[in-house]
């Protein structure tokens, strides 16, 4: 059997070989950096915190083929609600966009993409919401995602939760790209 393994391994390591490098779907920013900490800038002005509630730049690449649109999530599953939190949920960025300025959360979404949605958050609104985890807690996972979608826009109420917009999201998505960064206080 691992004759077999080997054998397949190395058959599809040749074949990619030949076809050239595969790109990724990938997720960064210029003003977080992947497993490190928040700033102040990315906490909450509120639920005791004093941050400056500006959502980071993001900038997504390669995203695959047939992709008709990208939304864009921050989620803490850390939060201690039994189901998370979401504190950032964007839909209907269209497929020429492949990045979000610093502050594009702002909640009137004047700083999105033209006919992109904010959905409202764990906090009632639309818009980003900074980190604000309870004091003494370990730093929370703040996983920062970006979903490539087979349809152009997500039909979604105006009041649509974010928990509404996951489940549309998740029934058109292709792929997502994801990288984690950390707060605690």
């Amino acid at each position: 059997m691992n004759v077999i393994r080997a054998l397949l391994f190395v058959v599809v390591f040749v074949f990619s070989m030949a076809c050239g490098a595969v790109n990724t779907f990938s997720l960064s920013s210029p003003t977080v950096r992947a497993e490190g900490q928040l700033s102040l800038d990315q906490v909450s002005n509120g639920f005791g915190c004093s941050g400056k509630n500006t959502s980071p730049a993001l900038v997504w690449k390669d995203a695959p083929p047939g992709t008709k649109s990208f939304a864009v999530t921050v989620y803490d599953p850390d939060a201690p609600t039994g189901s998370g939190w979401w504190h950032w949920v964007v839909v209907n960025i269209p497929a020429t966009v492949n990045q979000l300025a610093e502050g594009a959360g702002d909640p009137s979404g004047k700083a999105l993409p033209k006919n992109a949605q904010q959905v409202r958050t764990d906090s009632g609104q639309a818009g980003f919401g900074g980190a604000c985890p309870p004091k003494g807690d370990k730093p929370h996972r703040y996983i920062f995602t970006v979903y490539a979608l087979k349809t152009e826009k997500l039909d979604l109420p105006p009041e649509a939760t974010a928990a509404m917009a996951g489940f549309m999201l998740h029934t058109e998505v292709i792929a997502k790209a994801s990288f984690v960064a950390y707060y605690g206080r």
